[in-house]
């Protein structure tokens, strides 16, 4: 069973839409800047991927809100639904919520409501949207909401959902990273052997998923599987057992061998154990098969709740326009990675007909989906 995918939007620190986005990572063009919102004297860092959408000096409250419904919009009008959703269940995954508000709250006294935590206010006002579910499931929980939309029309529960990732950063999570990180990461460098560490980045991404392709629209691509589970093994670190078996998952349940998957959007968050235990995993896994490997986080950040549907969408733009985008940053492969086909440099020209994308998060969160071209 196959779901069609008939709208996309996205907004990120390289571009507005899905489109901007995969030319500013096929470009090279990263997000990485000064901070905007936080005080830089509080800090050891001094850079972050934001979305520069301030209207004036310091912060302000409710950007993720802003992020989430932007990327709803696109991906409704790009499937042709207009903007009363009441009738399409919407399913927002997200690590932090409205939490950067409830800091500006606490801290400035800005009027917020605790109900605002939760997207469903925002997006009953906006669109009308009458059922809606905030998941906060770490940095998986964009795939995460995506395997549930799968069930709702795997179900019959609904012809139409949309299915959203978003997250702003909040300075308690900025904070907490740069007490962890002594050395701040001038850079994020996944699978390079010099990698320091991740860096956060801001953003939403969101997908229209139907039963059925709708008469008369076009298809962006085809939902093939999303294979979730929870290991619980460590708080932090990555399990090999519990993220091997999500992608084994995702593979059977897409009647998919390791040879026919031509492209993988790979987690990649630069950090030492993540990008190793990946490589590892995805050199134990494609054994004998040799596809492109490739991933945003250098360019985006890690965009922690929308991170997942962030690479699907890129994976979807990959198999439409048959260009990948490179591995920014990536000079000196890691030696766990040899053998794996990590693109590197620029982009690479080569047919895409069907893509892994991987995403896992804190306490073992793992969620892997598999995408295919429309044709």
């Amino acid at each position: 069973m196959s779901f069609p995918i008939t709208g996309v939007g996205a907004v990120a620190s390289i571009g507005n839409t899905p489109d901007e986005i995969f030319a500013g990572l096929c470009a090279g063009r990263s997000g990485l800047a000064p901070l905007r919102g936080f005080d830089r004297e509080k800090f050891k860092a001094q850079q972050l991927f934001e979305i520069d959408d301030r209207s004036g000096e310091g912060d302000e409250p409710g950007r993720a809100t802003r992020f989430l419904v932007e990327a709803v919009r696109q991906a409704a009008a790009d499937a042709g639904l207009g903007e009363d959703l009441s009738g399409v269940p919407i399913l927002v995954g997200t690590g932090l919520r409205e939490l950067r508000s409830l800091e500006l709250w606490w801290r400035d006294g800005i009027p917020f409501d605790a109900a605002d935590l939760d997207f469903g206010p925002a997006l009953r006002e906006r669109f009308g949207a009458l059922d809606t579910h905030t998941f906060a499931n770490a940095c998986s929980a964009s795939l995460y909401a995506l395997a549930l939309g799968w069930d709702l029309l795997e179900q019959g529960e609904a012809d139409t959902v949309i299915v959203a990732g978003c997250d702003a950063v909040t300075e308690s999570m900025f904070g907490q990273a740069d007490r962890v990180q002594f050395d701040p990461p001038p850079a994020v460098r996944p699978f390079d052997r010099e990698r320091q560490g991740t860096i956060l980045g801001e953003g939403a991404a969101a997908v229209v998923l139907r039963r059925e392709a709708a008469p008369g629209r076009p298809v962006r691509g085809w939902l093939r599987s999303v294979a979730v589970n929870c290991d619980a093994r460590h708080p932090t670190a990555p399990d090999r057992e519990g993220i091997t078996a999500s992608v084994r998952q995702a593979h059977e349940t897409a009647k998919a061998a390791p040879g026919d998957i031509d492209l993988v959007l790979l987690h990649g968050t630069g950090t030492p154990v993540n990008d190793l235990m990946e490589a590892e995993v995805t050199a134990e896994v494609f054994a004998g098969a040799r596809p492109a490997l490739t991933g945003i986080k250098s360019q985006t950040g890690h965009t922690s709740g929308s991170a997942g549907l962030m690479s699907l969408l890129v994976a979807l733009s990959a198999i439409t326009s048959g260009r990948i985008p490179p591995i920014a940053g990536l000079s000196d492969p890691l030696p766990e990675a040899a053998g794996l086909r990590l693109v590197r440099d620029t982009p690479l020209a080569e047919p895409v007909g069907v893509a892994q994308v991987n995403g896992f998060g804190f306490g073992g969160v793992n969620a892997v989906a598999i995408v295919a071209g429309a044709a």
